[in-house]
């Protein structure tokens, strides 16, 4: 079962189950995930992770792995909507692990946030980095990790549940929301451009993040799905190099072959919990998963491109 299975990144690992020769059951509300992203193979179900009522069925059917993304993923948003981001991203996990409980599902993994590092641990941050949550958004999501890893380890449990959580740094690529002005940097910029709407970076744009591509991502948690290495783990999933914002902008606009002296870039105020610099120490995904990210950055970039051109394309004719 798949929790926001619809979406970017859930929509990927679904194709990648299936291809495995697993049967898949995606769990979606799209609120941010797309109907014709998910794979044909799969077994849709419209619902909600804060409603126990949409997941039992599913559960009660039979499930053995549960990849548990089901998000409000938008930082802004959860300072405009504090209680929503709490009860999709905690309480959410938690009414996802009581039926993991009651149906005595044996492996569960969770799509963990970067964010929780904060701004106060040394970059590249390893995940004994202690927390230093700086938004609402980090905050619920670093809770609901912590509901994961607690409750597979309660001594009262009659069976085994094995848990892993990724804490995955600035995911990029194909599927991602071109015109979600919330999330996803790097498809923002490439949204504004396609549609030729100015750029607008948040603080001085020095900020810098750590981009993996979406294969690279999906490579790991397959890898981990039946690795027992992994139980009970949180694992950063990123590259370790950091690219400014600035840097960023650039290799948007150069890929469109423009630049900031032909383009209208502006500057506006830094938002709410943003992070000033971020990037993963990846030698714990190394030495469990044997797992390096493939993708360089010039060429995801490329890729993602591409792809949203023929988006655009396809929605003109």
């Amino acid at each position: 079962m798949i929790t926001g299975g619809a979406g970017f990144i859930g929509s990927h690992l679904a194709d990648a189950c299936i291809a495995r020769g697993y049967r898949v059951i995606v769990l979606d509300n799209l609120s941010g995930g797309r109907r014709d992203y998910v794979n044909a193979a799969a077994e849709f179900v419209q619902g909600d992770v804060t409603e126990p009522a949409h997941l039992e069925p599913i559960f009660a059917n039979g499930v053995d792995a549960v990849l548990h993304l089901a998000a409000q993923a938008s930082i802004r948003l959860s300072f405009a909507d504090p209680s929503h981001d709490l009860r999709t991203n905690t309480l959410g996990t938690i009414n996802v692990l009581q039926a993991c409980l009651a149906y005595r599902v044996p492996r569960l993994l969770f799509a963990s946030s970067m964010t929780i590092y904060g701004n106060s641990n040394p970059v590249p941050t390893a995940e004994s980095a202690a927390p230093d949550p700086a938004s609402y958004y980090a905050i619920t999501k670093y809770a609901a990790e912590r509901y994961v890893h607690l409750t597979a380890a309660r001594r009262d449990l009659d069976f085994q549940l094995n848990v892993t959580s990724f804490r995955m740094f600035n995911v990029y690529g194909e599927r991602q929301s071109l015109t979600n002005a919330y999330q996803g940097v790097m498809a923002i910029f490439i949204g504004n451009v396609l549609r030729g709407e100015p750029i607008t970076i948040h603080s001085d744009g020095e900020q810098s993040r750590d981009f993996v591509h979406i294969s690279d991502v999906v490579r790991a948690w397959m890898d981990a799905l039946e690795q027992p290495a992994t139980y009970g783990q949180v694992i950063n999933l990123g590259t370790g190099v950091p690219t400014t914002v600035n840097a960023l902008c650039d290799a948007v606009l150069r890929a469109f072959g423009k630049d900031r002296s032909s383009y209208p870039v502006h500057y506006g105020p830094a938002q709410p919990g943003d992070m000033r610099a971020s990037a993963a120490d990846i030698r714990r995904a190394q030495a469990l998963l044997n797992w390096q990210p493939r993708v360089p950055f010039a060429e995801g970039i490329q890729q993602t491109i591409a792809w949203a051109r023929a988006q655009l394309s396809d929605s003109r004719r």
